[in-house]
């Protein structure tokens, strides 16, 4: 059996304790720009940011809950999800909300949080994020945010009876982070 030999364990400690500092500094780092209601519980690490370009497909629908209104609704939306530090790429679409890593791995969830980006945007995402399919890049995940760059607002066109059931594709860009327990 090979053991550490006594005189560099404190020095072994030390490096440990060190990675584990600069990875939960880096993990606290990255929400410093993100709103508190966005934000993961500090017990998470990063395990990917992937930027993304994607669309939305809105279409215009009556909303018999909001008095008979008509409103430009999101029915479907997809991105590809480049490679961040991890090297890995992939996607993402919804209904159902999914994404997928290039190395198999697989989840889906639910949307716990969901945050005005600015005027004509997507809004920003926090999501609680299923058990994955697959072992992967994603086995583990718990949380995923998504963080609107640009685009993806709702149609700037009227929507009305006169073109209820009209679709149209808005294109967006956002960055995906992918958060484990530590």
């Amino acid at each position: 059996m090979n053991r550490i030999p006594t005189h560099t364990r404190p020095a072994l400690s030390g490096l440990l304790l060190a990675a584990c500092l600069a990875a939960a500094s880096a993990s606290a780092a990255a929400q410093d720009n993100v709103p508190q209601i966005m934000q993961v519980p500090a017990d998470n690490r990063i395990v990917w940011q992937a930027p993304a370009q994607g669309a939305v497909t809105y279409e215009c629908r009556m909303m018999p809950t909001d008095g008979g209104r008509y409103a430009w609704v999101i029915a479907s939306a997809a991105a590809t999800l480049g490679a961040g530090q991890s090297g890995q790429t992939g996607t993402y679409q919804s209904p159902p909300e999914t994404w997928r890593a290039s190395d198999g791995s697989a989840l889906t969830g639910m949307e716990t949080v969901r945050a005005s980006a600015g005027p004509d945007r997507l809004y920003d995402q926090l999501v609680l994020a299923n058990p994955s399919a697959g072992v992967g890049l994603l086995t583990g995940v718990t949380y995923i945010q998504r963080l609107v760059r640009s685009g993806g607002g709702a149609p700037s066109a009227p929507c009305s009876a006169a073109n209820k059931g009209q679709r149209e594709q808005v294109s967006y860009q956002a960055n995906y982070v992918f958060w484990k327990p530590n």
